[in-house]
């Protein structure tokens, strides 16, 4: 049985949301602020979060934050702004999606069990220069054995594009098989986190030697 973390400060969605989840089976902690949703992640680490960016006290972006900082668990921002910057905002302090208000309840359930899906792939381990991922395992380790943690969506993100065996993925097709949907187009999902990717294990994330954009296309892996 999945636990959902829910920080939401309205409390018609708050209560709905938890409804729809215990509904669901989840176990649900739920908190109308940042500061009591850190208190429940801290006491009961959940299995995925939702987080609304604009709370009272400390904002989402903090609550994000804070749970990236120790954990690589799925977490959905969401916001009643599309403002480009606030997306960018949340995906980088950490967050695997985001979904504008209103949204369908539905659709934030399907979002989430896409998310919860996500498991390591049966293929097999690969080298990066120094670096030795494995699948199976959901590891990145250097030569001395030092671990990188990567988020699921990030470590996702790695082996599909090593599965293509060089050929150019395009945003559409990293959407789909990553995060597990048609976002409509929408790729600021997917350069965020390639660019979070690229800054753990490229040795130099601004001039890249693995991961590479092939412009107008997508990325592709060279191994």
């Amino acid at each position: 049985m999945a636990r959902i973390l829910i920080i939401e400060d309205d409390d018609r969605i708050r209560t709905a949301l938890r409804l729809m989840f215990e509904g669901e089976e989840f176990v649900v902690d739920a908190a109308a602020n940042a500061e009591d949703g850190i208190t429940a992640f801290d006491r009961q680490t959940p299995d995925i979060a939702i987080i609304d960016l604009m709370l009272p006290g400390a904002n989402g972006f903090d609550a994000c934050r804070h749970i990236r900082a120790t954990s690589d668990i799925p977490v959905i921002i969401v916001s009643a702004r599309d403002d480009t910057a606030d997306v960018i905002e949340g995906l980088e302090a950490g967050a695997d999606d985001y979904v504008k208000k209103p949204f369908v309840p539905r659709e934030l359930l399907a979002r989430v069990r896409a998310h919860l899906r996500r498991r390591p792939t049966g293929r097999a381990a690969f080298t990066m220069g120094d670096l030795r991922i494995t699948p199976e395992e959901g590891t990145v380790l250097r030569a001395d054995g030092t671990e990188i943690h990567l988020t699921a969506t990030e470590f996702k993100l790695l082996t599909e594009l090593a599965g293509a065996n060089g050929r150019v993925l395009s945003r559409e097709h990293l959407l789909e098989h990553v995060w597990g949907y048609d976002y409509f187009g929408d790729g600021r999902l997917v350069d965020v986190h390639m660019r979070r990717l690229r800054a753990k294990v490229e040795p130099e994330s601004a001039t890249p030697t693995f991961i590479l954009t092939v412009r107008g296309q997508g990325y592709k892996l060279v191994l």
